[in-house]
Order: C-alpha cells, then sequence, then structure tokens
C-alpha cells in the first residue's frame, strides 16, 4: 500500500525524506481499542457517547465532610497553603510552586477570556508545570507552532478521540473554539518555555494492583499487585492522595509495562523492527522514530517531542491516528508509520518511548 499524497516537500517545516513518503506498508490486522490508554476497561455500549463535563465547581460536596473540605492543606516544600475546595476549583488554578515556571497567565489560571466563570484554567488539568497526567496530555516542551497546529486542529473538527466517552477531549475542543488566536499563542508560548522533565517510572511486570478509574485515571487501591497486566500498560500515580486530592505537582506516576515490552519497543523506535537474518538484512514493519521525532526523541522543527512522556497519552494518539481521528497535514505523514502496527507494537513503542529521561 501506497501514499502517494504524503509525497510532500515540507509540512510544517519539516522535510520528508523520499524513503518515507513513499515508505510502503502492509496493513496490520485492524487492534482492538486499546481501551486502557483512554481510561476506560470495559467497551462503549452502542450509542453510548461523552456528556460535555460540567464547569468547574466551587461548591462543597454533600457526601465529604465540611471541615475537611474547608481545612488548608500543605505539600512539603511549597509555602502555600489551599483548602479542598480551593484546589478542585478548575476556574481559580491554584499554585503550590510558582517558582517552578513562568508566571500563570490569567489564561492559565481563568481560562478562556470568553468563557468567564465557566471556564477551565489551562493549569488546572495540564498543571502549572505542564506535565499533565495520563489521562490528558503532558505539553510542557512542546514546539510552539505544533502546540498551536493542534488547537486548531481540535478547533477546526480535525482532532478528536476513537473513544466516544472520552469527555476531557469534548472539553478541549470546547476550549479550543472559546480561545481566541492571541490566546492560543499564549498558551503555546507558556508551555513551550518549559523544558519537559522526568515524570514517569516504567516497571516491567505481569501483575499490577487493583485500581478505579476517577475521570479516566486508574488510581490504585491495593499495594500488592495481585491482578495480571496482560498486555496493558496501567499507569498509577505514585501517590494517590498526592495526586488526586492536592493535584501534587511534584509527585508523578508509575507505568506498569509487559515483561520484555521496553527491548522490543526499542527495536521498533531504533530501526522500526529491521533484523539481520543469516546475515542479510531484513526491512523493518515501520520506521524509527527518529527519522521524524529527531535522533534522542527531543523533537524537530514542528514535530513534538516524546521521549520519557506518559505511555498512555501515546498510545492514544498512535491508534487516533491510525483510526483517521487525527486529521491534519503533519498527523497523515504519520498515517504509513502507524498503520502496519498490531496492539503489542503500540505498547512496546509507548513502553520504551517513556522509559527514556529526556535530552537536558
Amino acid at each position: 500500500m501506497k501514499f502517494p499524497h504524503l509525497v510532500v516537500g515540507a509540512i510544517g517545516g519539516v522535510t520528508m525524506t523520499a524513503a518515507l513518503a513513499t515508505f510502503v506498508v502492509k496493513r496490520a490486522a485492524r487492534p482492538e481499542v486499546p481501551l486502557w490508554a483512554y481510561g476506560f476497561v470495559t467497551p462503549a455500549k452502542p450509542g453510548e457517547k461523552a456528556v460535555m463535563p460540567a464547569g468547574p465547581s466551587r461548591s462543597l460536596r454533600k457526601n465529604e465532610d465540611v471541615g475537611e473540605q474547608m481545612r488548608k492543606r500543605k505539600i512539603e516544600g511549597s509555602t502555600g497553603a489551599f483548602s479542598l475546595l480551593e484546589i478542585r476549583n478548575g476556574n481559580d488554578v491554584v499554585d503550590w510552586f510558582p517558582g517552578d515556571h513562568p508566571a500563570l497567565t490569567p489564561l492559565m489560571r481563568h481560562g478562556p477570556a470568553s468563557l468567564g466563570a465557566n471556564g477551565y484554567g489551562c493549569a488546572f488539568c495540564h498543571m502549572p508545570n505542564g506535565k499533565g497526567r495520563p489521562e490528558n496530555a503532558p505539553v510542557s516542551g512542546l514546539p510552539v507552532p505544533y502546540f498551536i497546529r493542534q488547537m486548531q486542529d481540535m478547533r477546526n473538527g480535525l482532532r478528536s478521540s476513537v473513544e466516544p466517552r472520552k469527555a476531557n477531549t469534548l472539553l478541549m475542543i470546547a476550549l479550543a473554539k472559546a480561545m481566541t488566536d492571541e490566546e492560543i499563542k499564549t498558551a503555546a508560548e507558556y508551555f513551550g518555555a518549559m523544558p519537559w522533565t522526568p515524570w514517569i517510572r516504567v516497571v516491567e511486570t505481569d501483575r499490577v494492583p487493583r485500581t478505579r478509574i476517577v475521570s479516566n485515571m486508574f488510581l490504585p487501591i491495593e499495594t500488592e499487585r495481585t491482578e495480571l497486566l496482560a498486555g496493558r500498560i496501567i499507569e498509577v500515580p505514585e501517590d494517590v492522595d498526592a495526586t488526586e486530592l492536592l493535584r501534587h505537582p511534584h509527585s508523578g506516576f508509575i507505568a506498569f509495562v509487559p515483561f520484555g515490552s521496553v527491548r522490543r519497543g526499542e527495536i521498533l523506535v531504533t530501526t522500526g523492527g529491521a533484523t539481520v537474518r543469516n546475515g542479510e538484512p531484513v526491512p523493518g514493519k515501520t520506521v524509527a522514530c527518529g527519522t521524524c521525532h529527531g535522533p534522542d526523541l527531543k523533537g524537530l522543527a514542528e514535530v513534538p517531542g516524546i521521549a520519557g512522556r506518559s505511555p498512555s497519552y501515546l498510545v492514544r494518539q498512535l491508534y487516533d491516528m491510525q483510526q483517521g481521528t487525527r486529521k491534519s497535514p503533519l498527523s497523515l505523514t504519520m498515517l504509513p508509520i502507524v498503520t502496519p502496527l498490531t496492539g503489542d507494537d503500540l505498547v512496546a513503542i509507548a513502553a520504551y518511548v517513556a522509559s527514556l529521561a529526556p535530552p537536558k
């Protein structure tokens, strides 16, 4: 199968080589939806779709003790003190470590001006340091042109999710549509000014702790690993309370990946799966990631860096591209790359890439 429409001189400042543009691929059997990457464990029922999330919460929760919700909390090393009521307010983002990042802009703290009190500050979901969490995007260190293009793609119907129940995708599309071009540029420059730094610890295993899901994020409910991993990647907070209650921007994640997946992913990422048999080279099933993302996977021109980022996010994006819900010209250059990949390939690639410490 060839993709002649991808023979393009340059897209977004990225020159595509003739070898990549004319790459011949053999489509793998359509992989099953990696439900775990989207924060689900069972398939969607016919017609089941996400509902747009409600606006930011400023109210006490009736099922929780009032005193506990109003009590000021602290994090070691931070001079801040915030209650759960304040921490949960996405329209007025709390900032535990102001010295970690550029000063929060109104957009970062309160959201698009056009939405007023109904907006979510960008730093609420993606956090002031841009590291995000497994259920959303790790955005710090992304090239400014790439970030801008992704927001425009969401605004113009060129980027959505395969999983119809992914409510925060609907929210992001709504926020992109509510933002002005200047606000999009401001967000791109804010997050782009911060380099990506390690945040995820990759652990190879065959079993994981049992979990519950809150807003598409897996939270462990035990310390022992009693549940079969079964070919998935399960990404959980290192400290559940720090992440879920306090939105602690220094408390990272563990990514449990299958035994052997990191090494298998290294081969796919670095060579495209090419091998040597009986002294003869055997072509790989895909293209080495460094061809576009740079030899150290820190990005190249408009192409984003991927080293050390969330494996859940990476698999979602690879699968969305493979299934055609990311439709911009730059995303389409990935189509011949991801078309041959199986579900196991996606897991292996994400496991290896997530294990890399980003270049300094």
